[in-house]
């Protein structure tokens, strides 16, 4: 081997080792800048939320019995009225000083019942007995004047009973499991009968602590830099074993006055202070502000509840009907929130009770949260209420 050659392969060595020495050193350098500082960095972008589409199985339908309207109660009869006290009899004049006894005895009793005609009373004790024995007690008062004794008067009528509760009724009963409290941001389109159609938007809020709830409506149309209130609703109340229980609903419209609706649960009743009617209350009786999350609630606590339909009492301005609702299907809607997988419930007109349809998307993935409602007017002008933003409140996490 030459000197020549020995240095070539010499030098070969070297830059293998040089070589792999490096691609070693590059390796590590790779490795902890892409496993061991990994944790440590930050992206500049926040992370996605992901939104879980929870699909599940549709109840099988059940037929219900023909829905019966409920009739307002009859108004309450005026009391009959209370007999007149009858005046006491005048007192007989006192005899005069001249007159001798006898004089008296026989104008007191000038006119004597013979014993013998007398009729016996049922007792047997003879009625012209009695007149004897009334005259005799009359002539003494008069031979000692002491005035006569005054004829009783009639018992005081009773006064009138507190009014009673009206009977409980019952309807059928749901599981109920409310959702938690949140704020709901929508956006309104209308389309009115003529075609006109105009936006708005409204915000929808819900909250309970579990004994106690109140809810609120707040829907208006956008003009230029302004916004204009066309409907307020406020309902408060509490929970019971049956769901939401209201107690109070106030309605308040645009050039209208205030009105509120009463569910009296000590007297079983729905009054109104815009009408004199008043209806029995129902068992899981509501009102127009409770209704999505009533529903809600009952689809959160058993799904198959929504295999036949759910009849529920709603208390409007002036009167309180039954709502049926039924379960359209599964559906899809395209949401500021992205897509959301909903069940479609439907409460269709009902002639003499209601002439309008409503429709309401409830989002199982969601808390069974109203995400959608739809109100189509007799008329056949259609208003629609999206949610555009769910926020959760305190209570609710």
């Amino acid at each position: 081997m030459t000197i020549v050659s020995y240095l070539f392969q010499r030098r070969r060595l070297l830059a293998v080792c040089a070589a792999t020495l490096a691609l070693h050193f590059a390796a590590i350098d790779w490795a902890g800048n892409h496993l061991g500082s990994a944790a440590s960095r930050t992206t500049p972008h926040p992370p996605s939320v992901m939104t879980a589409q929870l699909r599940l199985t549709l109840p099988k339908r059940v037929e219900s019995a023909p829905l019966v309207d409920v009739k307002p109660l009859a108004p309450r009869e005026a009391p009959p009225p209370r007999p007149r006290r009858a005046p006491p009899p005048e007192p007989l004049p006192p005899p005069p000083e001249s007159a001798p006894p006898g004089d008296v005895l026989v104008a007191v009793n000038a006119t004597p019942v013979p014993v013998g005609d007398a009729a016996a009373d049922g007792d047997g004790t003879a009625t012209g007995g009695k007149a004897a024995d009334q005259a005799q007690a009359g002539a003494g008062r008069a031979q000692t004047g002491a005035p006569p004794v005054a004829a009783e008067a009639p018992a005081a009528a009773p006064a009138d009973p507190a009014p009673s509760p009206a009977p409980a009724q019952a309807m059928r009963r749901y599981k109920v499991h409310l959702p938690p409290s949140a704020r709901f941001d929508m956006a309104v389109a209308r389309v009115d009968a003529d075609g006109t159609k105009w936006t708005g938007s409204a915000s929808m809020t819900w909250h309970t602590d579990g004994s106690r709830y109140d809810a609120s409506v707040e829907a208006g149309i956008s003009l230029l830099v302004t916004r204009i209130n066309l409907l307020v609703l406020r309902s408060e109340g509490v929970i019971d074993d049956f769901g939401i229980a209201p107690l109070k609903v106030t309605e308040k419209r645009t050039r209208r006055a205030e009105t509120a609706t009463h569910f009296n649960r000590d007297r079983n009743t729905i009054t109104f202070s815009a009408s004199e009617r008043s209806y029995p209350l129902l068992t899981g009786a509501q009102d127009k502000a409770t209704v999505p999350f009533q529903l809600g609630g009952i689809g959160r606590a058993d799904v198959n509840q929504f295999g036949g339909d759910i009849d529920l009492q709603v208390g409007d301005e002036k009167e309180a009907t039954i709502f049926r609702f039924q379960l359209v299907g599964e559906e899809e809607l395209d949401t500021k929130m992205g897509k959301v997988v909903t069940w479609h419930l439907t409460r269709p007109p009902k002639p003499g009770s209601y002439s309008s349809r409503l429709d309401i998307w409830l989002a199982p993935g969601m808390n069974w949260y109203p995400v959608q409602m739809r109100n189509t007017e007799a008329s056949g002008a259609l208003t629609t209420q999206t949610v555009s933003n769910i926020t959760m409140t305190e209570s609710g996490k």
